[in-house]
């Protein structure tokens, strides 16, 4: 039987979620509220089998969903996901937990208390790309790591495909850091453990309001010597991004969100081939609810924990602020 899901926030990754969903046969989306009312008269139209709910709170009341998805802008993910554990749901939600650190924590400490279940949608935790890239490490193909490099860097910010209002360029709740390379903190502490900052330089307009145009840093994750690179205007690709694993006898380098290459012998790179089947960032959407259908069942998964989230948010404000 399929998981009956209620969507809170219908803008990119409200609407990218659903459309996953419906490809997906553990889920059915049975019901969505946005704040935006042309948001829902779109859902009317194009998904005239999902119910439109009158409030939050209605939809969190509903006796038929299994689950919440949280997709709305960050300051209000708290609300949110506590909403959905009153009402006995499980909360899917977006990141990061929230804008404070405190209001994050006390999520976590919610969780722990009355084991509440809840995951934080961190697509690398069940990414096919991902998981060649630990195994490789894993086995021993790559020798002991050296260092991980990551670089991200857009034409613009926000992408021209976002539209999620304007707190998505300020830096009071935006800006690249938290939306992508918050990502890939995730995944490094996944690969090589907790995340250390050595130095970090974050550049600012002079406005006040505006987000970072740019950022670098030196890390460890453990023992492992990171560097990160990203910047806004140094690319005419709306979306440039890698993280690259380099060992003693070989390299592995994740980018575009969901492909693989290794290093060869003679020092270039070849893509790793996962053989027929749907695009790899395809395949990731569904290995991502492939894992939360095992979270719902109550099943081991690979899907992020609000305590992984809150480690990476207190990166990522740390990252910020130049320490």
């Amino acid at each position: 039987m399929a998981y009956r899901i209620g969507i809170i926030g219908l803008g990119i990754m409200g609407q990218r979620m659903l459309g996953n969903m419906g490809a997906h046969p553990d889920f059915v989306v049975a019901a969505a509220w946005d704040a935006n009312p042309a948001a829902l008269d779109r859902l009317r139209r194009e998904h005239a089998g999902i119910d439109v709910a009158a409030s939050p709170e209605a939809l969190a009341a509903r006796p038929d969903l299994d689950g919440i998805y949280i997709a709305s802008p960050p300051v209000s993910h708290p609300a949110y996901v506590e909403l959905a554990w009153d009402h006995g749901k499980a909360a899917y939600c977006e990141k990061p937990l929230a804008v404070s650190i405190a209001a994050s924590q006390a999520l976590v400490d919610r969780a722990r208390r009355e084991r509440r279940i809840a995951a934080v949608n961190f697509p690398f935790a069940a990414s096919p790309a991902v998981k060649a890239m630990t195994d490789a490490l894993s086995s021993g193909a790559l020798g002991t790591t050296r260092r991980i490099d990551i670089e991200v860097a857009f034409a613009t910010w926000p992408r021209d495909w976002q539209q999620a209002g304007r707190w998505l360029s300020e830096r009071a709740e935006g800006g690249f850091t938290r939306e992508v390379v918050s990502h890939f903190m995730f995944l490094t502490e996944r690969l090589a453990g907790p995340v250390s900052i050595r130095s970090a330089r974050a550049t600012y307009p002079d406005d006040g309001v505006a987000a970072e145009t740019s950022l670098e840093a030196e890390l460890a994750a453990g023992t492992v010597p990171v560097t990160l690179r990203g910047a806004v205007g140094t690319t005419d690709v709306s979306d440039h991004n890698s993280l690259t694993v380099t060992g003693t006898t070989g390299a592995a380098r994740l980018h575009g969100w969901a492909n693989l290459a290794r290093k060869t012998a003679t020092g270039d790179w070849q893509e790793v081939d996962f053989g027929p089947g749907p695009p790899m960032r395809q395949r990731s959407y569904m290995a991502t609810l492939d894992a939360l259908a095992a979270m719902l069942a109550g099943r081991p998964h690979p899907l992020a924990t609000l305590a992984e989230g809150l480690a990476v948010q207190i990166c990522i404000e740390a990252l910020l602020r130049g320490r």
